[in-house]
């Protein structure tokens, strides 16, 4: 592990006034055009982590993508909006000028030693050393950082007939590059890290963008730090791809077989 990861350099904030941060964009974790989703929403969590006023530990992270984020300099500001007893609401924005780029809503909750119960189990597959390492992507950018086993639902880039139509689902062992104690700034980014199901399913590139990204944290600061730098198991899929939209899951496992967080996305399409 490096004394600084790339996702924290990527993520670091300048704070400029009360609940106003500096930031920059960062060819580590660079899509095709701005910065990949899950370092948007990784970014605008770390403003609220990072603010003294917060309770408790994240419960849920929405991101609403407004508009493209250009590579350089933004501002986030980050507003609770109201702190009960068990739990507390925030509203975080990214502004790049006078565009406000993404918008976040962000749930932070008081974990208790109450009843649990825990019926969701992980797949069954083999250990990640006995699964390969995908190496598939083109380098540079957000998938570089990442060390993705594929189980099941490997991304197949060969050109096909356009009737051939595949699953979307995949089940993969995956990790940050270089390997990093896992921590709630790193789960929301790698809840976003997966290939696009579209591209799954029809194995064709078309132009595409996240409108919205919400990701629930399930595990307590125990939990995280019992995961460490170990690879998650991982499970993405889509139900209905219609009318310009498409929706896209994802299971996050832990290497104890505790489910650490969930997320769903809604994805535009322009074909």
């Amino acid at each position: 592990m490096t004394a600084i990861h790339p996702l924290d350099l990527a993520t670091k904030l300048e704070r400029l006034g009360p609940a106003r941060y500096a930031a920059r964009t960062s060819g580590d974790y660079a899509n095709f055009s701005g910065p990949f989703g899950g370092f948007t929403a990784a970014v605008l969590l770390r403003a609220v982590l990072e603010d003294e006023r917060r309770i408790g530990t994240p419960v849920a992270l929405t991101v609403n993508y407004c508009a493209a984020i250009a590579e350089g300099a933004f501002e986030i500001v980050a507003r609770e909006v109201r702190t009960g007893k068990s739990t507390q609401h925030w509203t975080v924005e990214l502004r790049q000028g006078d565009t406000v780029a993404a918008i976040a809503s962000v749930v932070c909750g008081q974990r208790r030693a109450v009843w649990s119960h825990h019926p969701a189990e992980p797949p069954h597959m083999p250990p990640p050393e006995q699964v390969p390492v995908f190496t598939n992507f083109k380098p540079g950018g957000w998938t570089s950082r990442y060390e993705m086993r594929f189980a099941k639902g490997a991304p197949d880039w060969n050109p096909r007939d356009e009737r051939d139509i595949r699953s979307a689902h995949s089940v993969l062992w995956m990790r940050d590059v270089p390997a990093r104690p896992l921590d709630y700034i790193s789960l929301a980014c790698m809840s976003d890290a997966f290939v696009i199901r579209a591209f799954m399913a029809r194995g064709k590139f078309v132009p595409v963008g996240t409108v919205t990204l919400t990701t629930f944290f399930h595990g307590n600061e125990e939990a995280m730090s019992a995961q460490g730098a170990a690879p998650l198991l991982c499970t993405a899929d889509a139900h209905l791809f219609a009318d310009g939209f498409a929706d896209q899951t994802a299971h996050l496992w832990g290497q104890d077989g505790r489910l650490l967080a969930t997320s769903t996305q809604i994805v535009w399409y322009k074909e």
